[in-house]
């Protein structure tokens, strides 16, 4: 097809693909014809349709990502009021990007804008599942604290093991919940269905992933934290139970 462009006249190259993304479709394509063709003065090349909209959301991605981890980092801290606690939360995200990555190559499906956007969605949610297991956790720690059965490392892990099993039946209650809520879309047909797929597939990957993690690698690191910065060095503050504070107001 040949047409107006600008003021000039121009001839259109439709390629359509398959089994592969379109970016890195492009970037093969622009050194080919770099290498090979050498344009005449006064014509020029331009990149367009689906790859010109893939690049003007990825410069917006390079922002967006970012701004989303930052404000998910601020939040977790105002909840928690601990830099530790929010780097332990934290880790969950690359964790839970494993098992999206993995359900993602499982499928054949390419990084496209509605992946980047299931995997903003999925960080959001390990932020919130992590934030319960360190309550959980926190819950039991202090409880042993203030019964005074907080002295050695076996007793640390006493507690930890305690709160994590507490932990077990609200996790795979959060779990099971977001995953039969996202399995009707994957098995969704129909107009859309292309992109809410790749939208929903890193959530439901990365759900199982993060699950396990909360439940095996949070407690180590919550143990190593409290054992080796808390009570080794003489940290260990017994919090007044709420009797005793409101005796104290009274």
């Amino acid at each position: 097809m040949i047409r107006d462009e600008n003021g000039q006249l121009a001839g259109y190259v439709f390629v359509d693909m398959a089994g592969r993304d379109v970016g890195s479709y492009v970037q093969e394509a622009k050194q080919r014809v770099q290498e090979q063709l050498d344009l005449p003065t006064g014509y020029t090349l331009v990149w367009s349709g689906q790859y010109e909209n893939l690049a003007r959301v990825r410069e917006r991605l390079k922002v967006v990502i970012p701004l989303t981890l930052a404000l998910i980092a601020l939040l977790l801290y105002l909840n928690t009021k601990s830099g530790v606690k929010t780097a332990i939360v934290l880790l969950a995200v690359p964790f839970s990007l494993v098992g999206a990555v993995w359900l993602l190559y499982a499928l054949g499906y390419n990084l496209s804008i509605a992946v980047w956007v299931g995997m903003i969605a999925l960080m959001g949610l390990d932020a919130e599942t992590g934030v319960f297991m360190l309550l959980f956790l926190d819950l039991a720690y202090d409880e042993r604290v203030r019964a005074g059965r907080m002295r050695t490392q076996d007793d640390l892990e006493e507690a930890i093991v305690h709160g994590a099993v507490k932990r077990v039946r609200p996790k795979m209650m959060t779990v099971v919940a977001a995953f039969m809520g996202l399995l009707p879309i994957m098995w969704s047909i129909g107009a859309g269905a292309d992109v809410m797929k790749r939208i929903a597939a890193p959530m439901v990957g990365g759900l199982f992933t993060s699950f396990a993690l909360e439940l095996l690698v949070y407690p180590v690191l919550y143990a190593i934290w409290k054992w080796r910065f808390v009570m080794q060095r003489g940290a260990l503050v017994a919090p007044s139970p709420p009797e005793a504070k409101r005796s104290a107001i009274c």
